[in-house]
Parts: C-alpha cells; structure tokens; sequence
C-alpha cells in the first residue's frame, strides 16, 4: 500500500492534516505544516463529507497592486519566477510620483503581504475550490505575520498534500495571466516547469497563457496584474 492511499486512510481517521504528514517527507513541507494554527486545520477540515467523486473541478482567481519597486518592496513574481524587465509606462492614477493620471517609468513591484504570486495563488485556490475548501484568503489570511513576505510555494506545497490528502492527483490546468507589461513570454517555460514539479504532474496537463488587458482599467495602466485558473483533480 502506498504512502498517498495510507494518507487517504488516516485523514478518515483522524483527519486530514495528519494524513499530510503521514503522506510527505519533504521537510519544507513538514515545517510548514507544523507552524500551522489548529483554526487553520479545522478549515481544511470540513464537518461534512468530501464525497471520493471520479473528477472535481476547480477555479482560482488573484489579483494583486503593482506599484514602483521602491513602494511596492518586492518584485514582480509569477509562477515562481521573479520577472526582470526594463523600466515602464506606469499610470499613476493617485499623483505620488508625477502628475496625477501622468506616466511615471519604473521598475515595477507587486503589493502583498507575501510575495504577490498570483499564478500560485490561484492555483491553490482552484485546489481548495475544486475539494469545497475556503479560499486561500481564509486559510493563509493577510494579516497573519507568518506569511509576510512568504514564498508562495509553500502554500502550493500545502495545496499538493490537501489534495493527495484527500485521494486526489492533478487532472489538468490551464493557467490564464493578465497584464499588460511586462511581457512575460520568454518566462512561461519555467513557471510551467515550477507548477509540473510543484504539484508531481507531467508537462502535458499544466498550460499558462498570458494576455493583455488592452489598456483598459488598472491592469492596462500597469497598476495591477491578476490570473484565472481552471483545474481538474483525478480520484487517485
């Protein structure tokens, strides 16, 4: 009997958070896992029955403030991957910098209370979704101190053991990313190779897409950039 079945058979016992444990020997993810506050758990922990259906489906949703890199603190990071770029056209709608609603050029950096990943957090919360979990916002709350300036991978490592916590394994996803600048094309390889590692999967069921905006509203002025993601998750 594998380690993810007996996983599976002790979150029936005693709950799911003790299945994490039993199921990973990674020690990031155990560190992780032990910091957790038991409100935390009880959240993944729902009173009612997560029924074993063959497929679930999931969708996530993030939007964060990009901001000049001096205000914001931290980079721009998507999909695990920290975009370096050349100064830009940012509209700054609140006068700070320039004339208000005057372009300002500047290295851009993402607002959050952890390091702003929206690719990653959508991804956790189409997880969370697909399994009739709160979102990501209720379990790794904004104003907990412990996940200032977190990196965002550790809650997809914790994403990955809810999910084979519960007898689940990726389907497929489909990652959508909005924003205008920076151009983020020749970056997509290696987010896409972060996610198949990230979540145990393989290449040919992760897929990322980027857009733009069109100018319009705050992500086509480089005020904001978001993401949806569409998930499935196979009974294991």
């Amino acid at each position: 009997m594998n380690l993810l079945r007996i996983g599976y058979m002790l979150s029936i016992l005693v709950g799911p958070s003790a299945a994490f444990v039993g199921a990973s020997s990674r020690r990031s993810s155990l560190t992780f896992l032990s910091s957790s506050t038991a409100t935390t758990d009880d959240l993944l922990k729902p009173s009612y029955d997560i029924e074993p259906l063959p497929t679930r489906i999931g969708h996530g949703f993030d939007i964060h403030r990009m901001a000049p890199l001096d205000e914001a603190g931290q980079p721009v990071v998507i999909g695990g991957v920290t975009i370096d770029h050349k100064d830009q056209k940012w509209t700054d709608a609140e006068g700070k910098y320039v004339e208000k609603g005057g372009i300002y050029e500047t290295q851009l950096g993402v607002v959050a209370h952890s390091d702003g990943d929206v690719i990653y957090h959508s991804v956790v919360d189409a997880i969370f979704g697909a399994l009739t979990l709160p979102d990501i916002g209720q379990v790794f709350q904004d104003t907990d101190p412990r996940w200032k300036g977190c990196d965002s991978s550790k809650f997809m490592e914790h994403a990955y053991e809810v999910m084979t916590g519960y007898g689940y394994k990726l389907g497929n996803l489909d990652v959508t990313l909005i924003l205008e600048r920076p151009k983020v094309a020749s970056f997509k390889p290696a987010m896409k190779e972060n996610i198949v590692n990230l979540l145990h999967t393989t290449p040919g069921r992760v897929n990322i897409k980027a857009r733009t905006h069109e100018r319009l509203d705050s992500v086509g002025e480089l005020r904001s950039l978001s993401c949806h993601v569409v998930l499935t998750l196979e009974r294991i």
